[in-house]
């Protein structure tokens, strides 16, 4: 991690994961950059179709590569069609809505899918998933880190923002289990070995930080995060929902609390993605963050220090309405920890 400052964002801020709900661009930069002024992220719609969702928004970052949608999904494609032009279009229209939204903004965060889920939900021309191949694997993540490098750059020049990246890694527990189907549905692909997916993922981190110069963080939904794997790797922080540990095994809580005491930071799902139909207290949010510090054996000041809230996953599927509350939330959460309220 050499030339990676500290975290980029202020104690106390909040941020979203990525996925909102709506099509249009600007209405969405500007409740994000309204709601979470601290550490804003770039928004992704993936209600607006092909090319939005997280493998057509990944596919955009390509470089001398190309996909194209398929009946099963996205499949590699010999040169950049109608559906790749789309995903590109889609991004570019996202960055001219944050630059005007931007103002002032000092940290953004942006997203795309890490290197095993893309290379698990984008297919070879002749169907298997491009995770059946070693040497293709390679060449996509290459491909994605180089076109990073370029998005990075641009975000940062159209802000004036220090970027920060987030991979999001939600089929990485499958693809290290070898539960994913072959294309005839009655088989599995191999389960990648932890060692070789450390080691792409180091690569990634890697690359990511010298990019930016800050601490990758990597986000994973799934209910089991391979959090040790993660940090191994490099991830700066480690993005989960925090809602989900109830029932967790011993080895993952103890692999979260060595994260957590090594200076990873937390990015913790705690504000509900849907609308849950009653009003909804700071305390009952904050809740899931400080049971964990204390099932971890940690002072809850650690979470001033080293956490910061955001919405769970599955915004993408919430109301406008409760979009903003969920943010506001999110928002009243990172204050809360730096300064608690009576009682806390």
């Amino acid at each position: 991690m050499a030339g990676v400052t500290e975290r980029a964002w202020p104690a106390g801020a909040a941020t979203g994961i990525g996925s909102l709900p709506g099509t249009d661009a600007e209405e969405a930069a500007a409740v994000v950059f309204g709601e979470l002024p601290e550490f804003p992220h770039l928004p992704e719609l993936p209600a607006r179709g092909v090319g939005a969702d997280i493998l057509g928004r990944t596919a955009a970052f390509l470089v001398d590569l190309a996909i194209e949608e398929v009946p099963s999904g996205y499949r590699v494609a010999a040169h950049p069609g109608r559906d790749h032009r789309h995903a590109v279009d889609l991004l570019r229209w996202d960055l001219d809505a944050v630059q005007e939204a931007a103002a002032g903004a000092k940290v953004i965060k942006t997203q795309l899918a890490g290197p095993w889920t893309f290379a698990a939900g984008v297919e070879l021309p002749r169907g298997h998933r491009v995770l059946s191949d070693p040497g293709a694997v390679r060449d996509f993540t290459e491909s994605l880190l180089e076109g990073l490098a370029a998005h990075v750059a641009e975000l940062k020049a159209r802000t004036g923002a220090e970027v920060v990246v987030q991979f999001d890694e939600p089929t990485l527990p499958d693809v290290l289990a070898g539960t994913l189907s072959t294309p005839s549905g009655y088989g599995t692909v191999a389960a990648v070995g932890e060692p070789e997916a450390r080691e792409l993922l180091q690569h990634t981190i890697e690359r990511a930080e010298k990019v930016t110069g800050h601490p990758v963080v990597v986000h994973c939904c799934a209910p089991r995060p391979p959090f040790g794997l993660l940090r191994s790797a490099g991830a700066g922080a480690l993005s989960f929902d925090a809602t989900s540990l109830g029932g967790s095994p011993a080895k993952l809580l103890d692999e979260l609390g060595e994260a957590w005491d090594s200076g990873v930071e937390l990015f913790l799902g705690l504000v509900p993605a849907l609308d849950p139909g009653r009003p909804v207290t700071l305390r009952e949010v904050a809740e899931p963050a400080l049971r964990l510090a204390d099932r971890l054996g940690f002072n809850r000041s650690v979470l001033a220090e080293r956490a910061v809230p955001t919405p769970a996953c599955g915004l993408a599927g919430s109301t406008a309405s409760w979009l903003r509350r969920a943010l506001a939330l999110t928002r009243d959460v990172g204050k809360a920890f730096v300064e608690p309220p009576e009682g806390w």
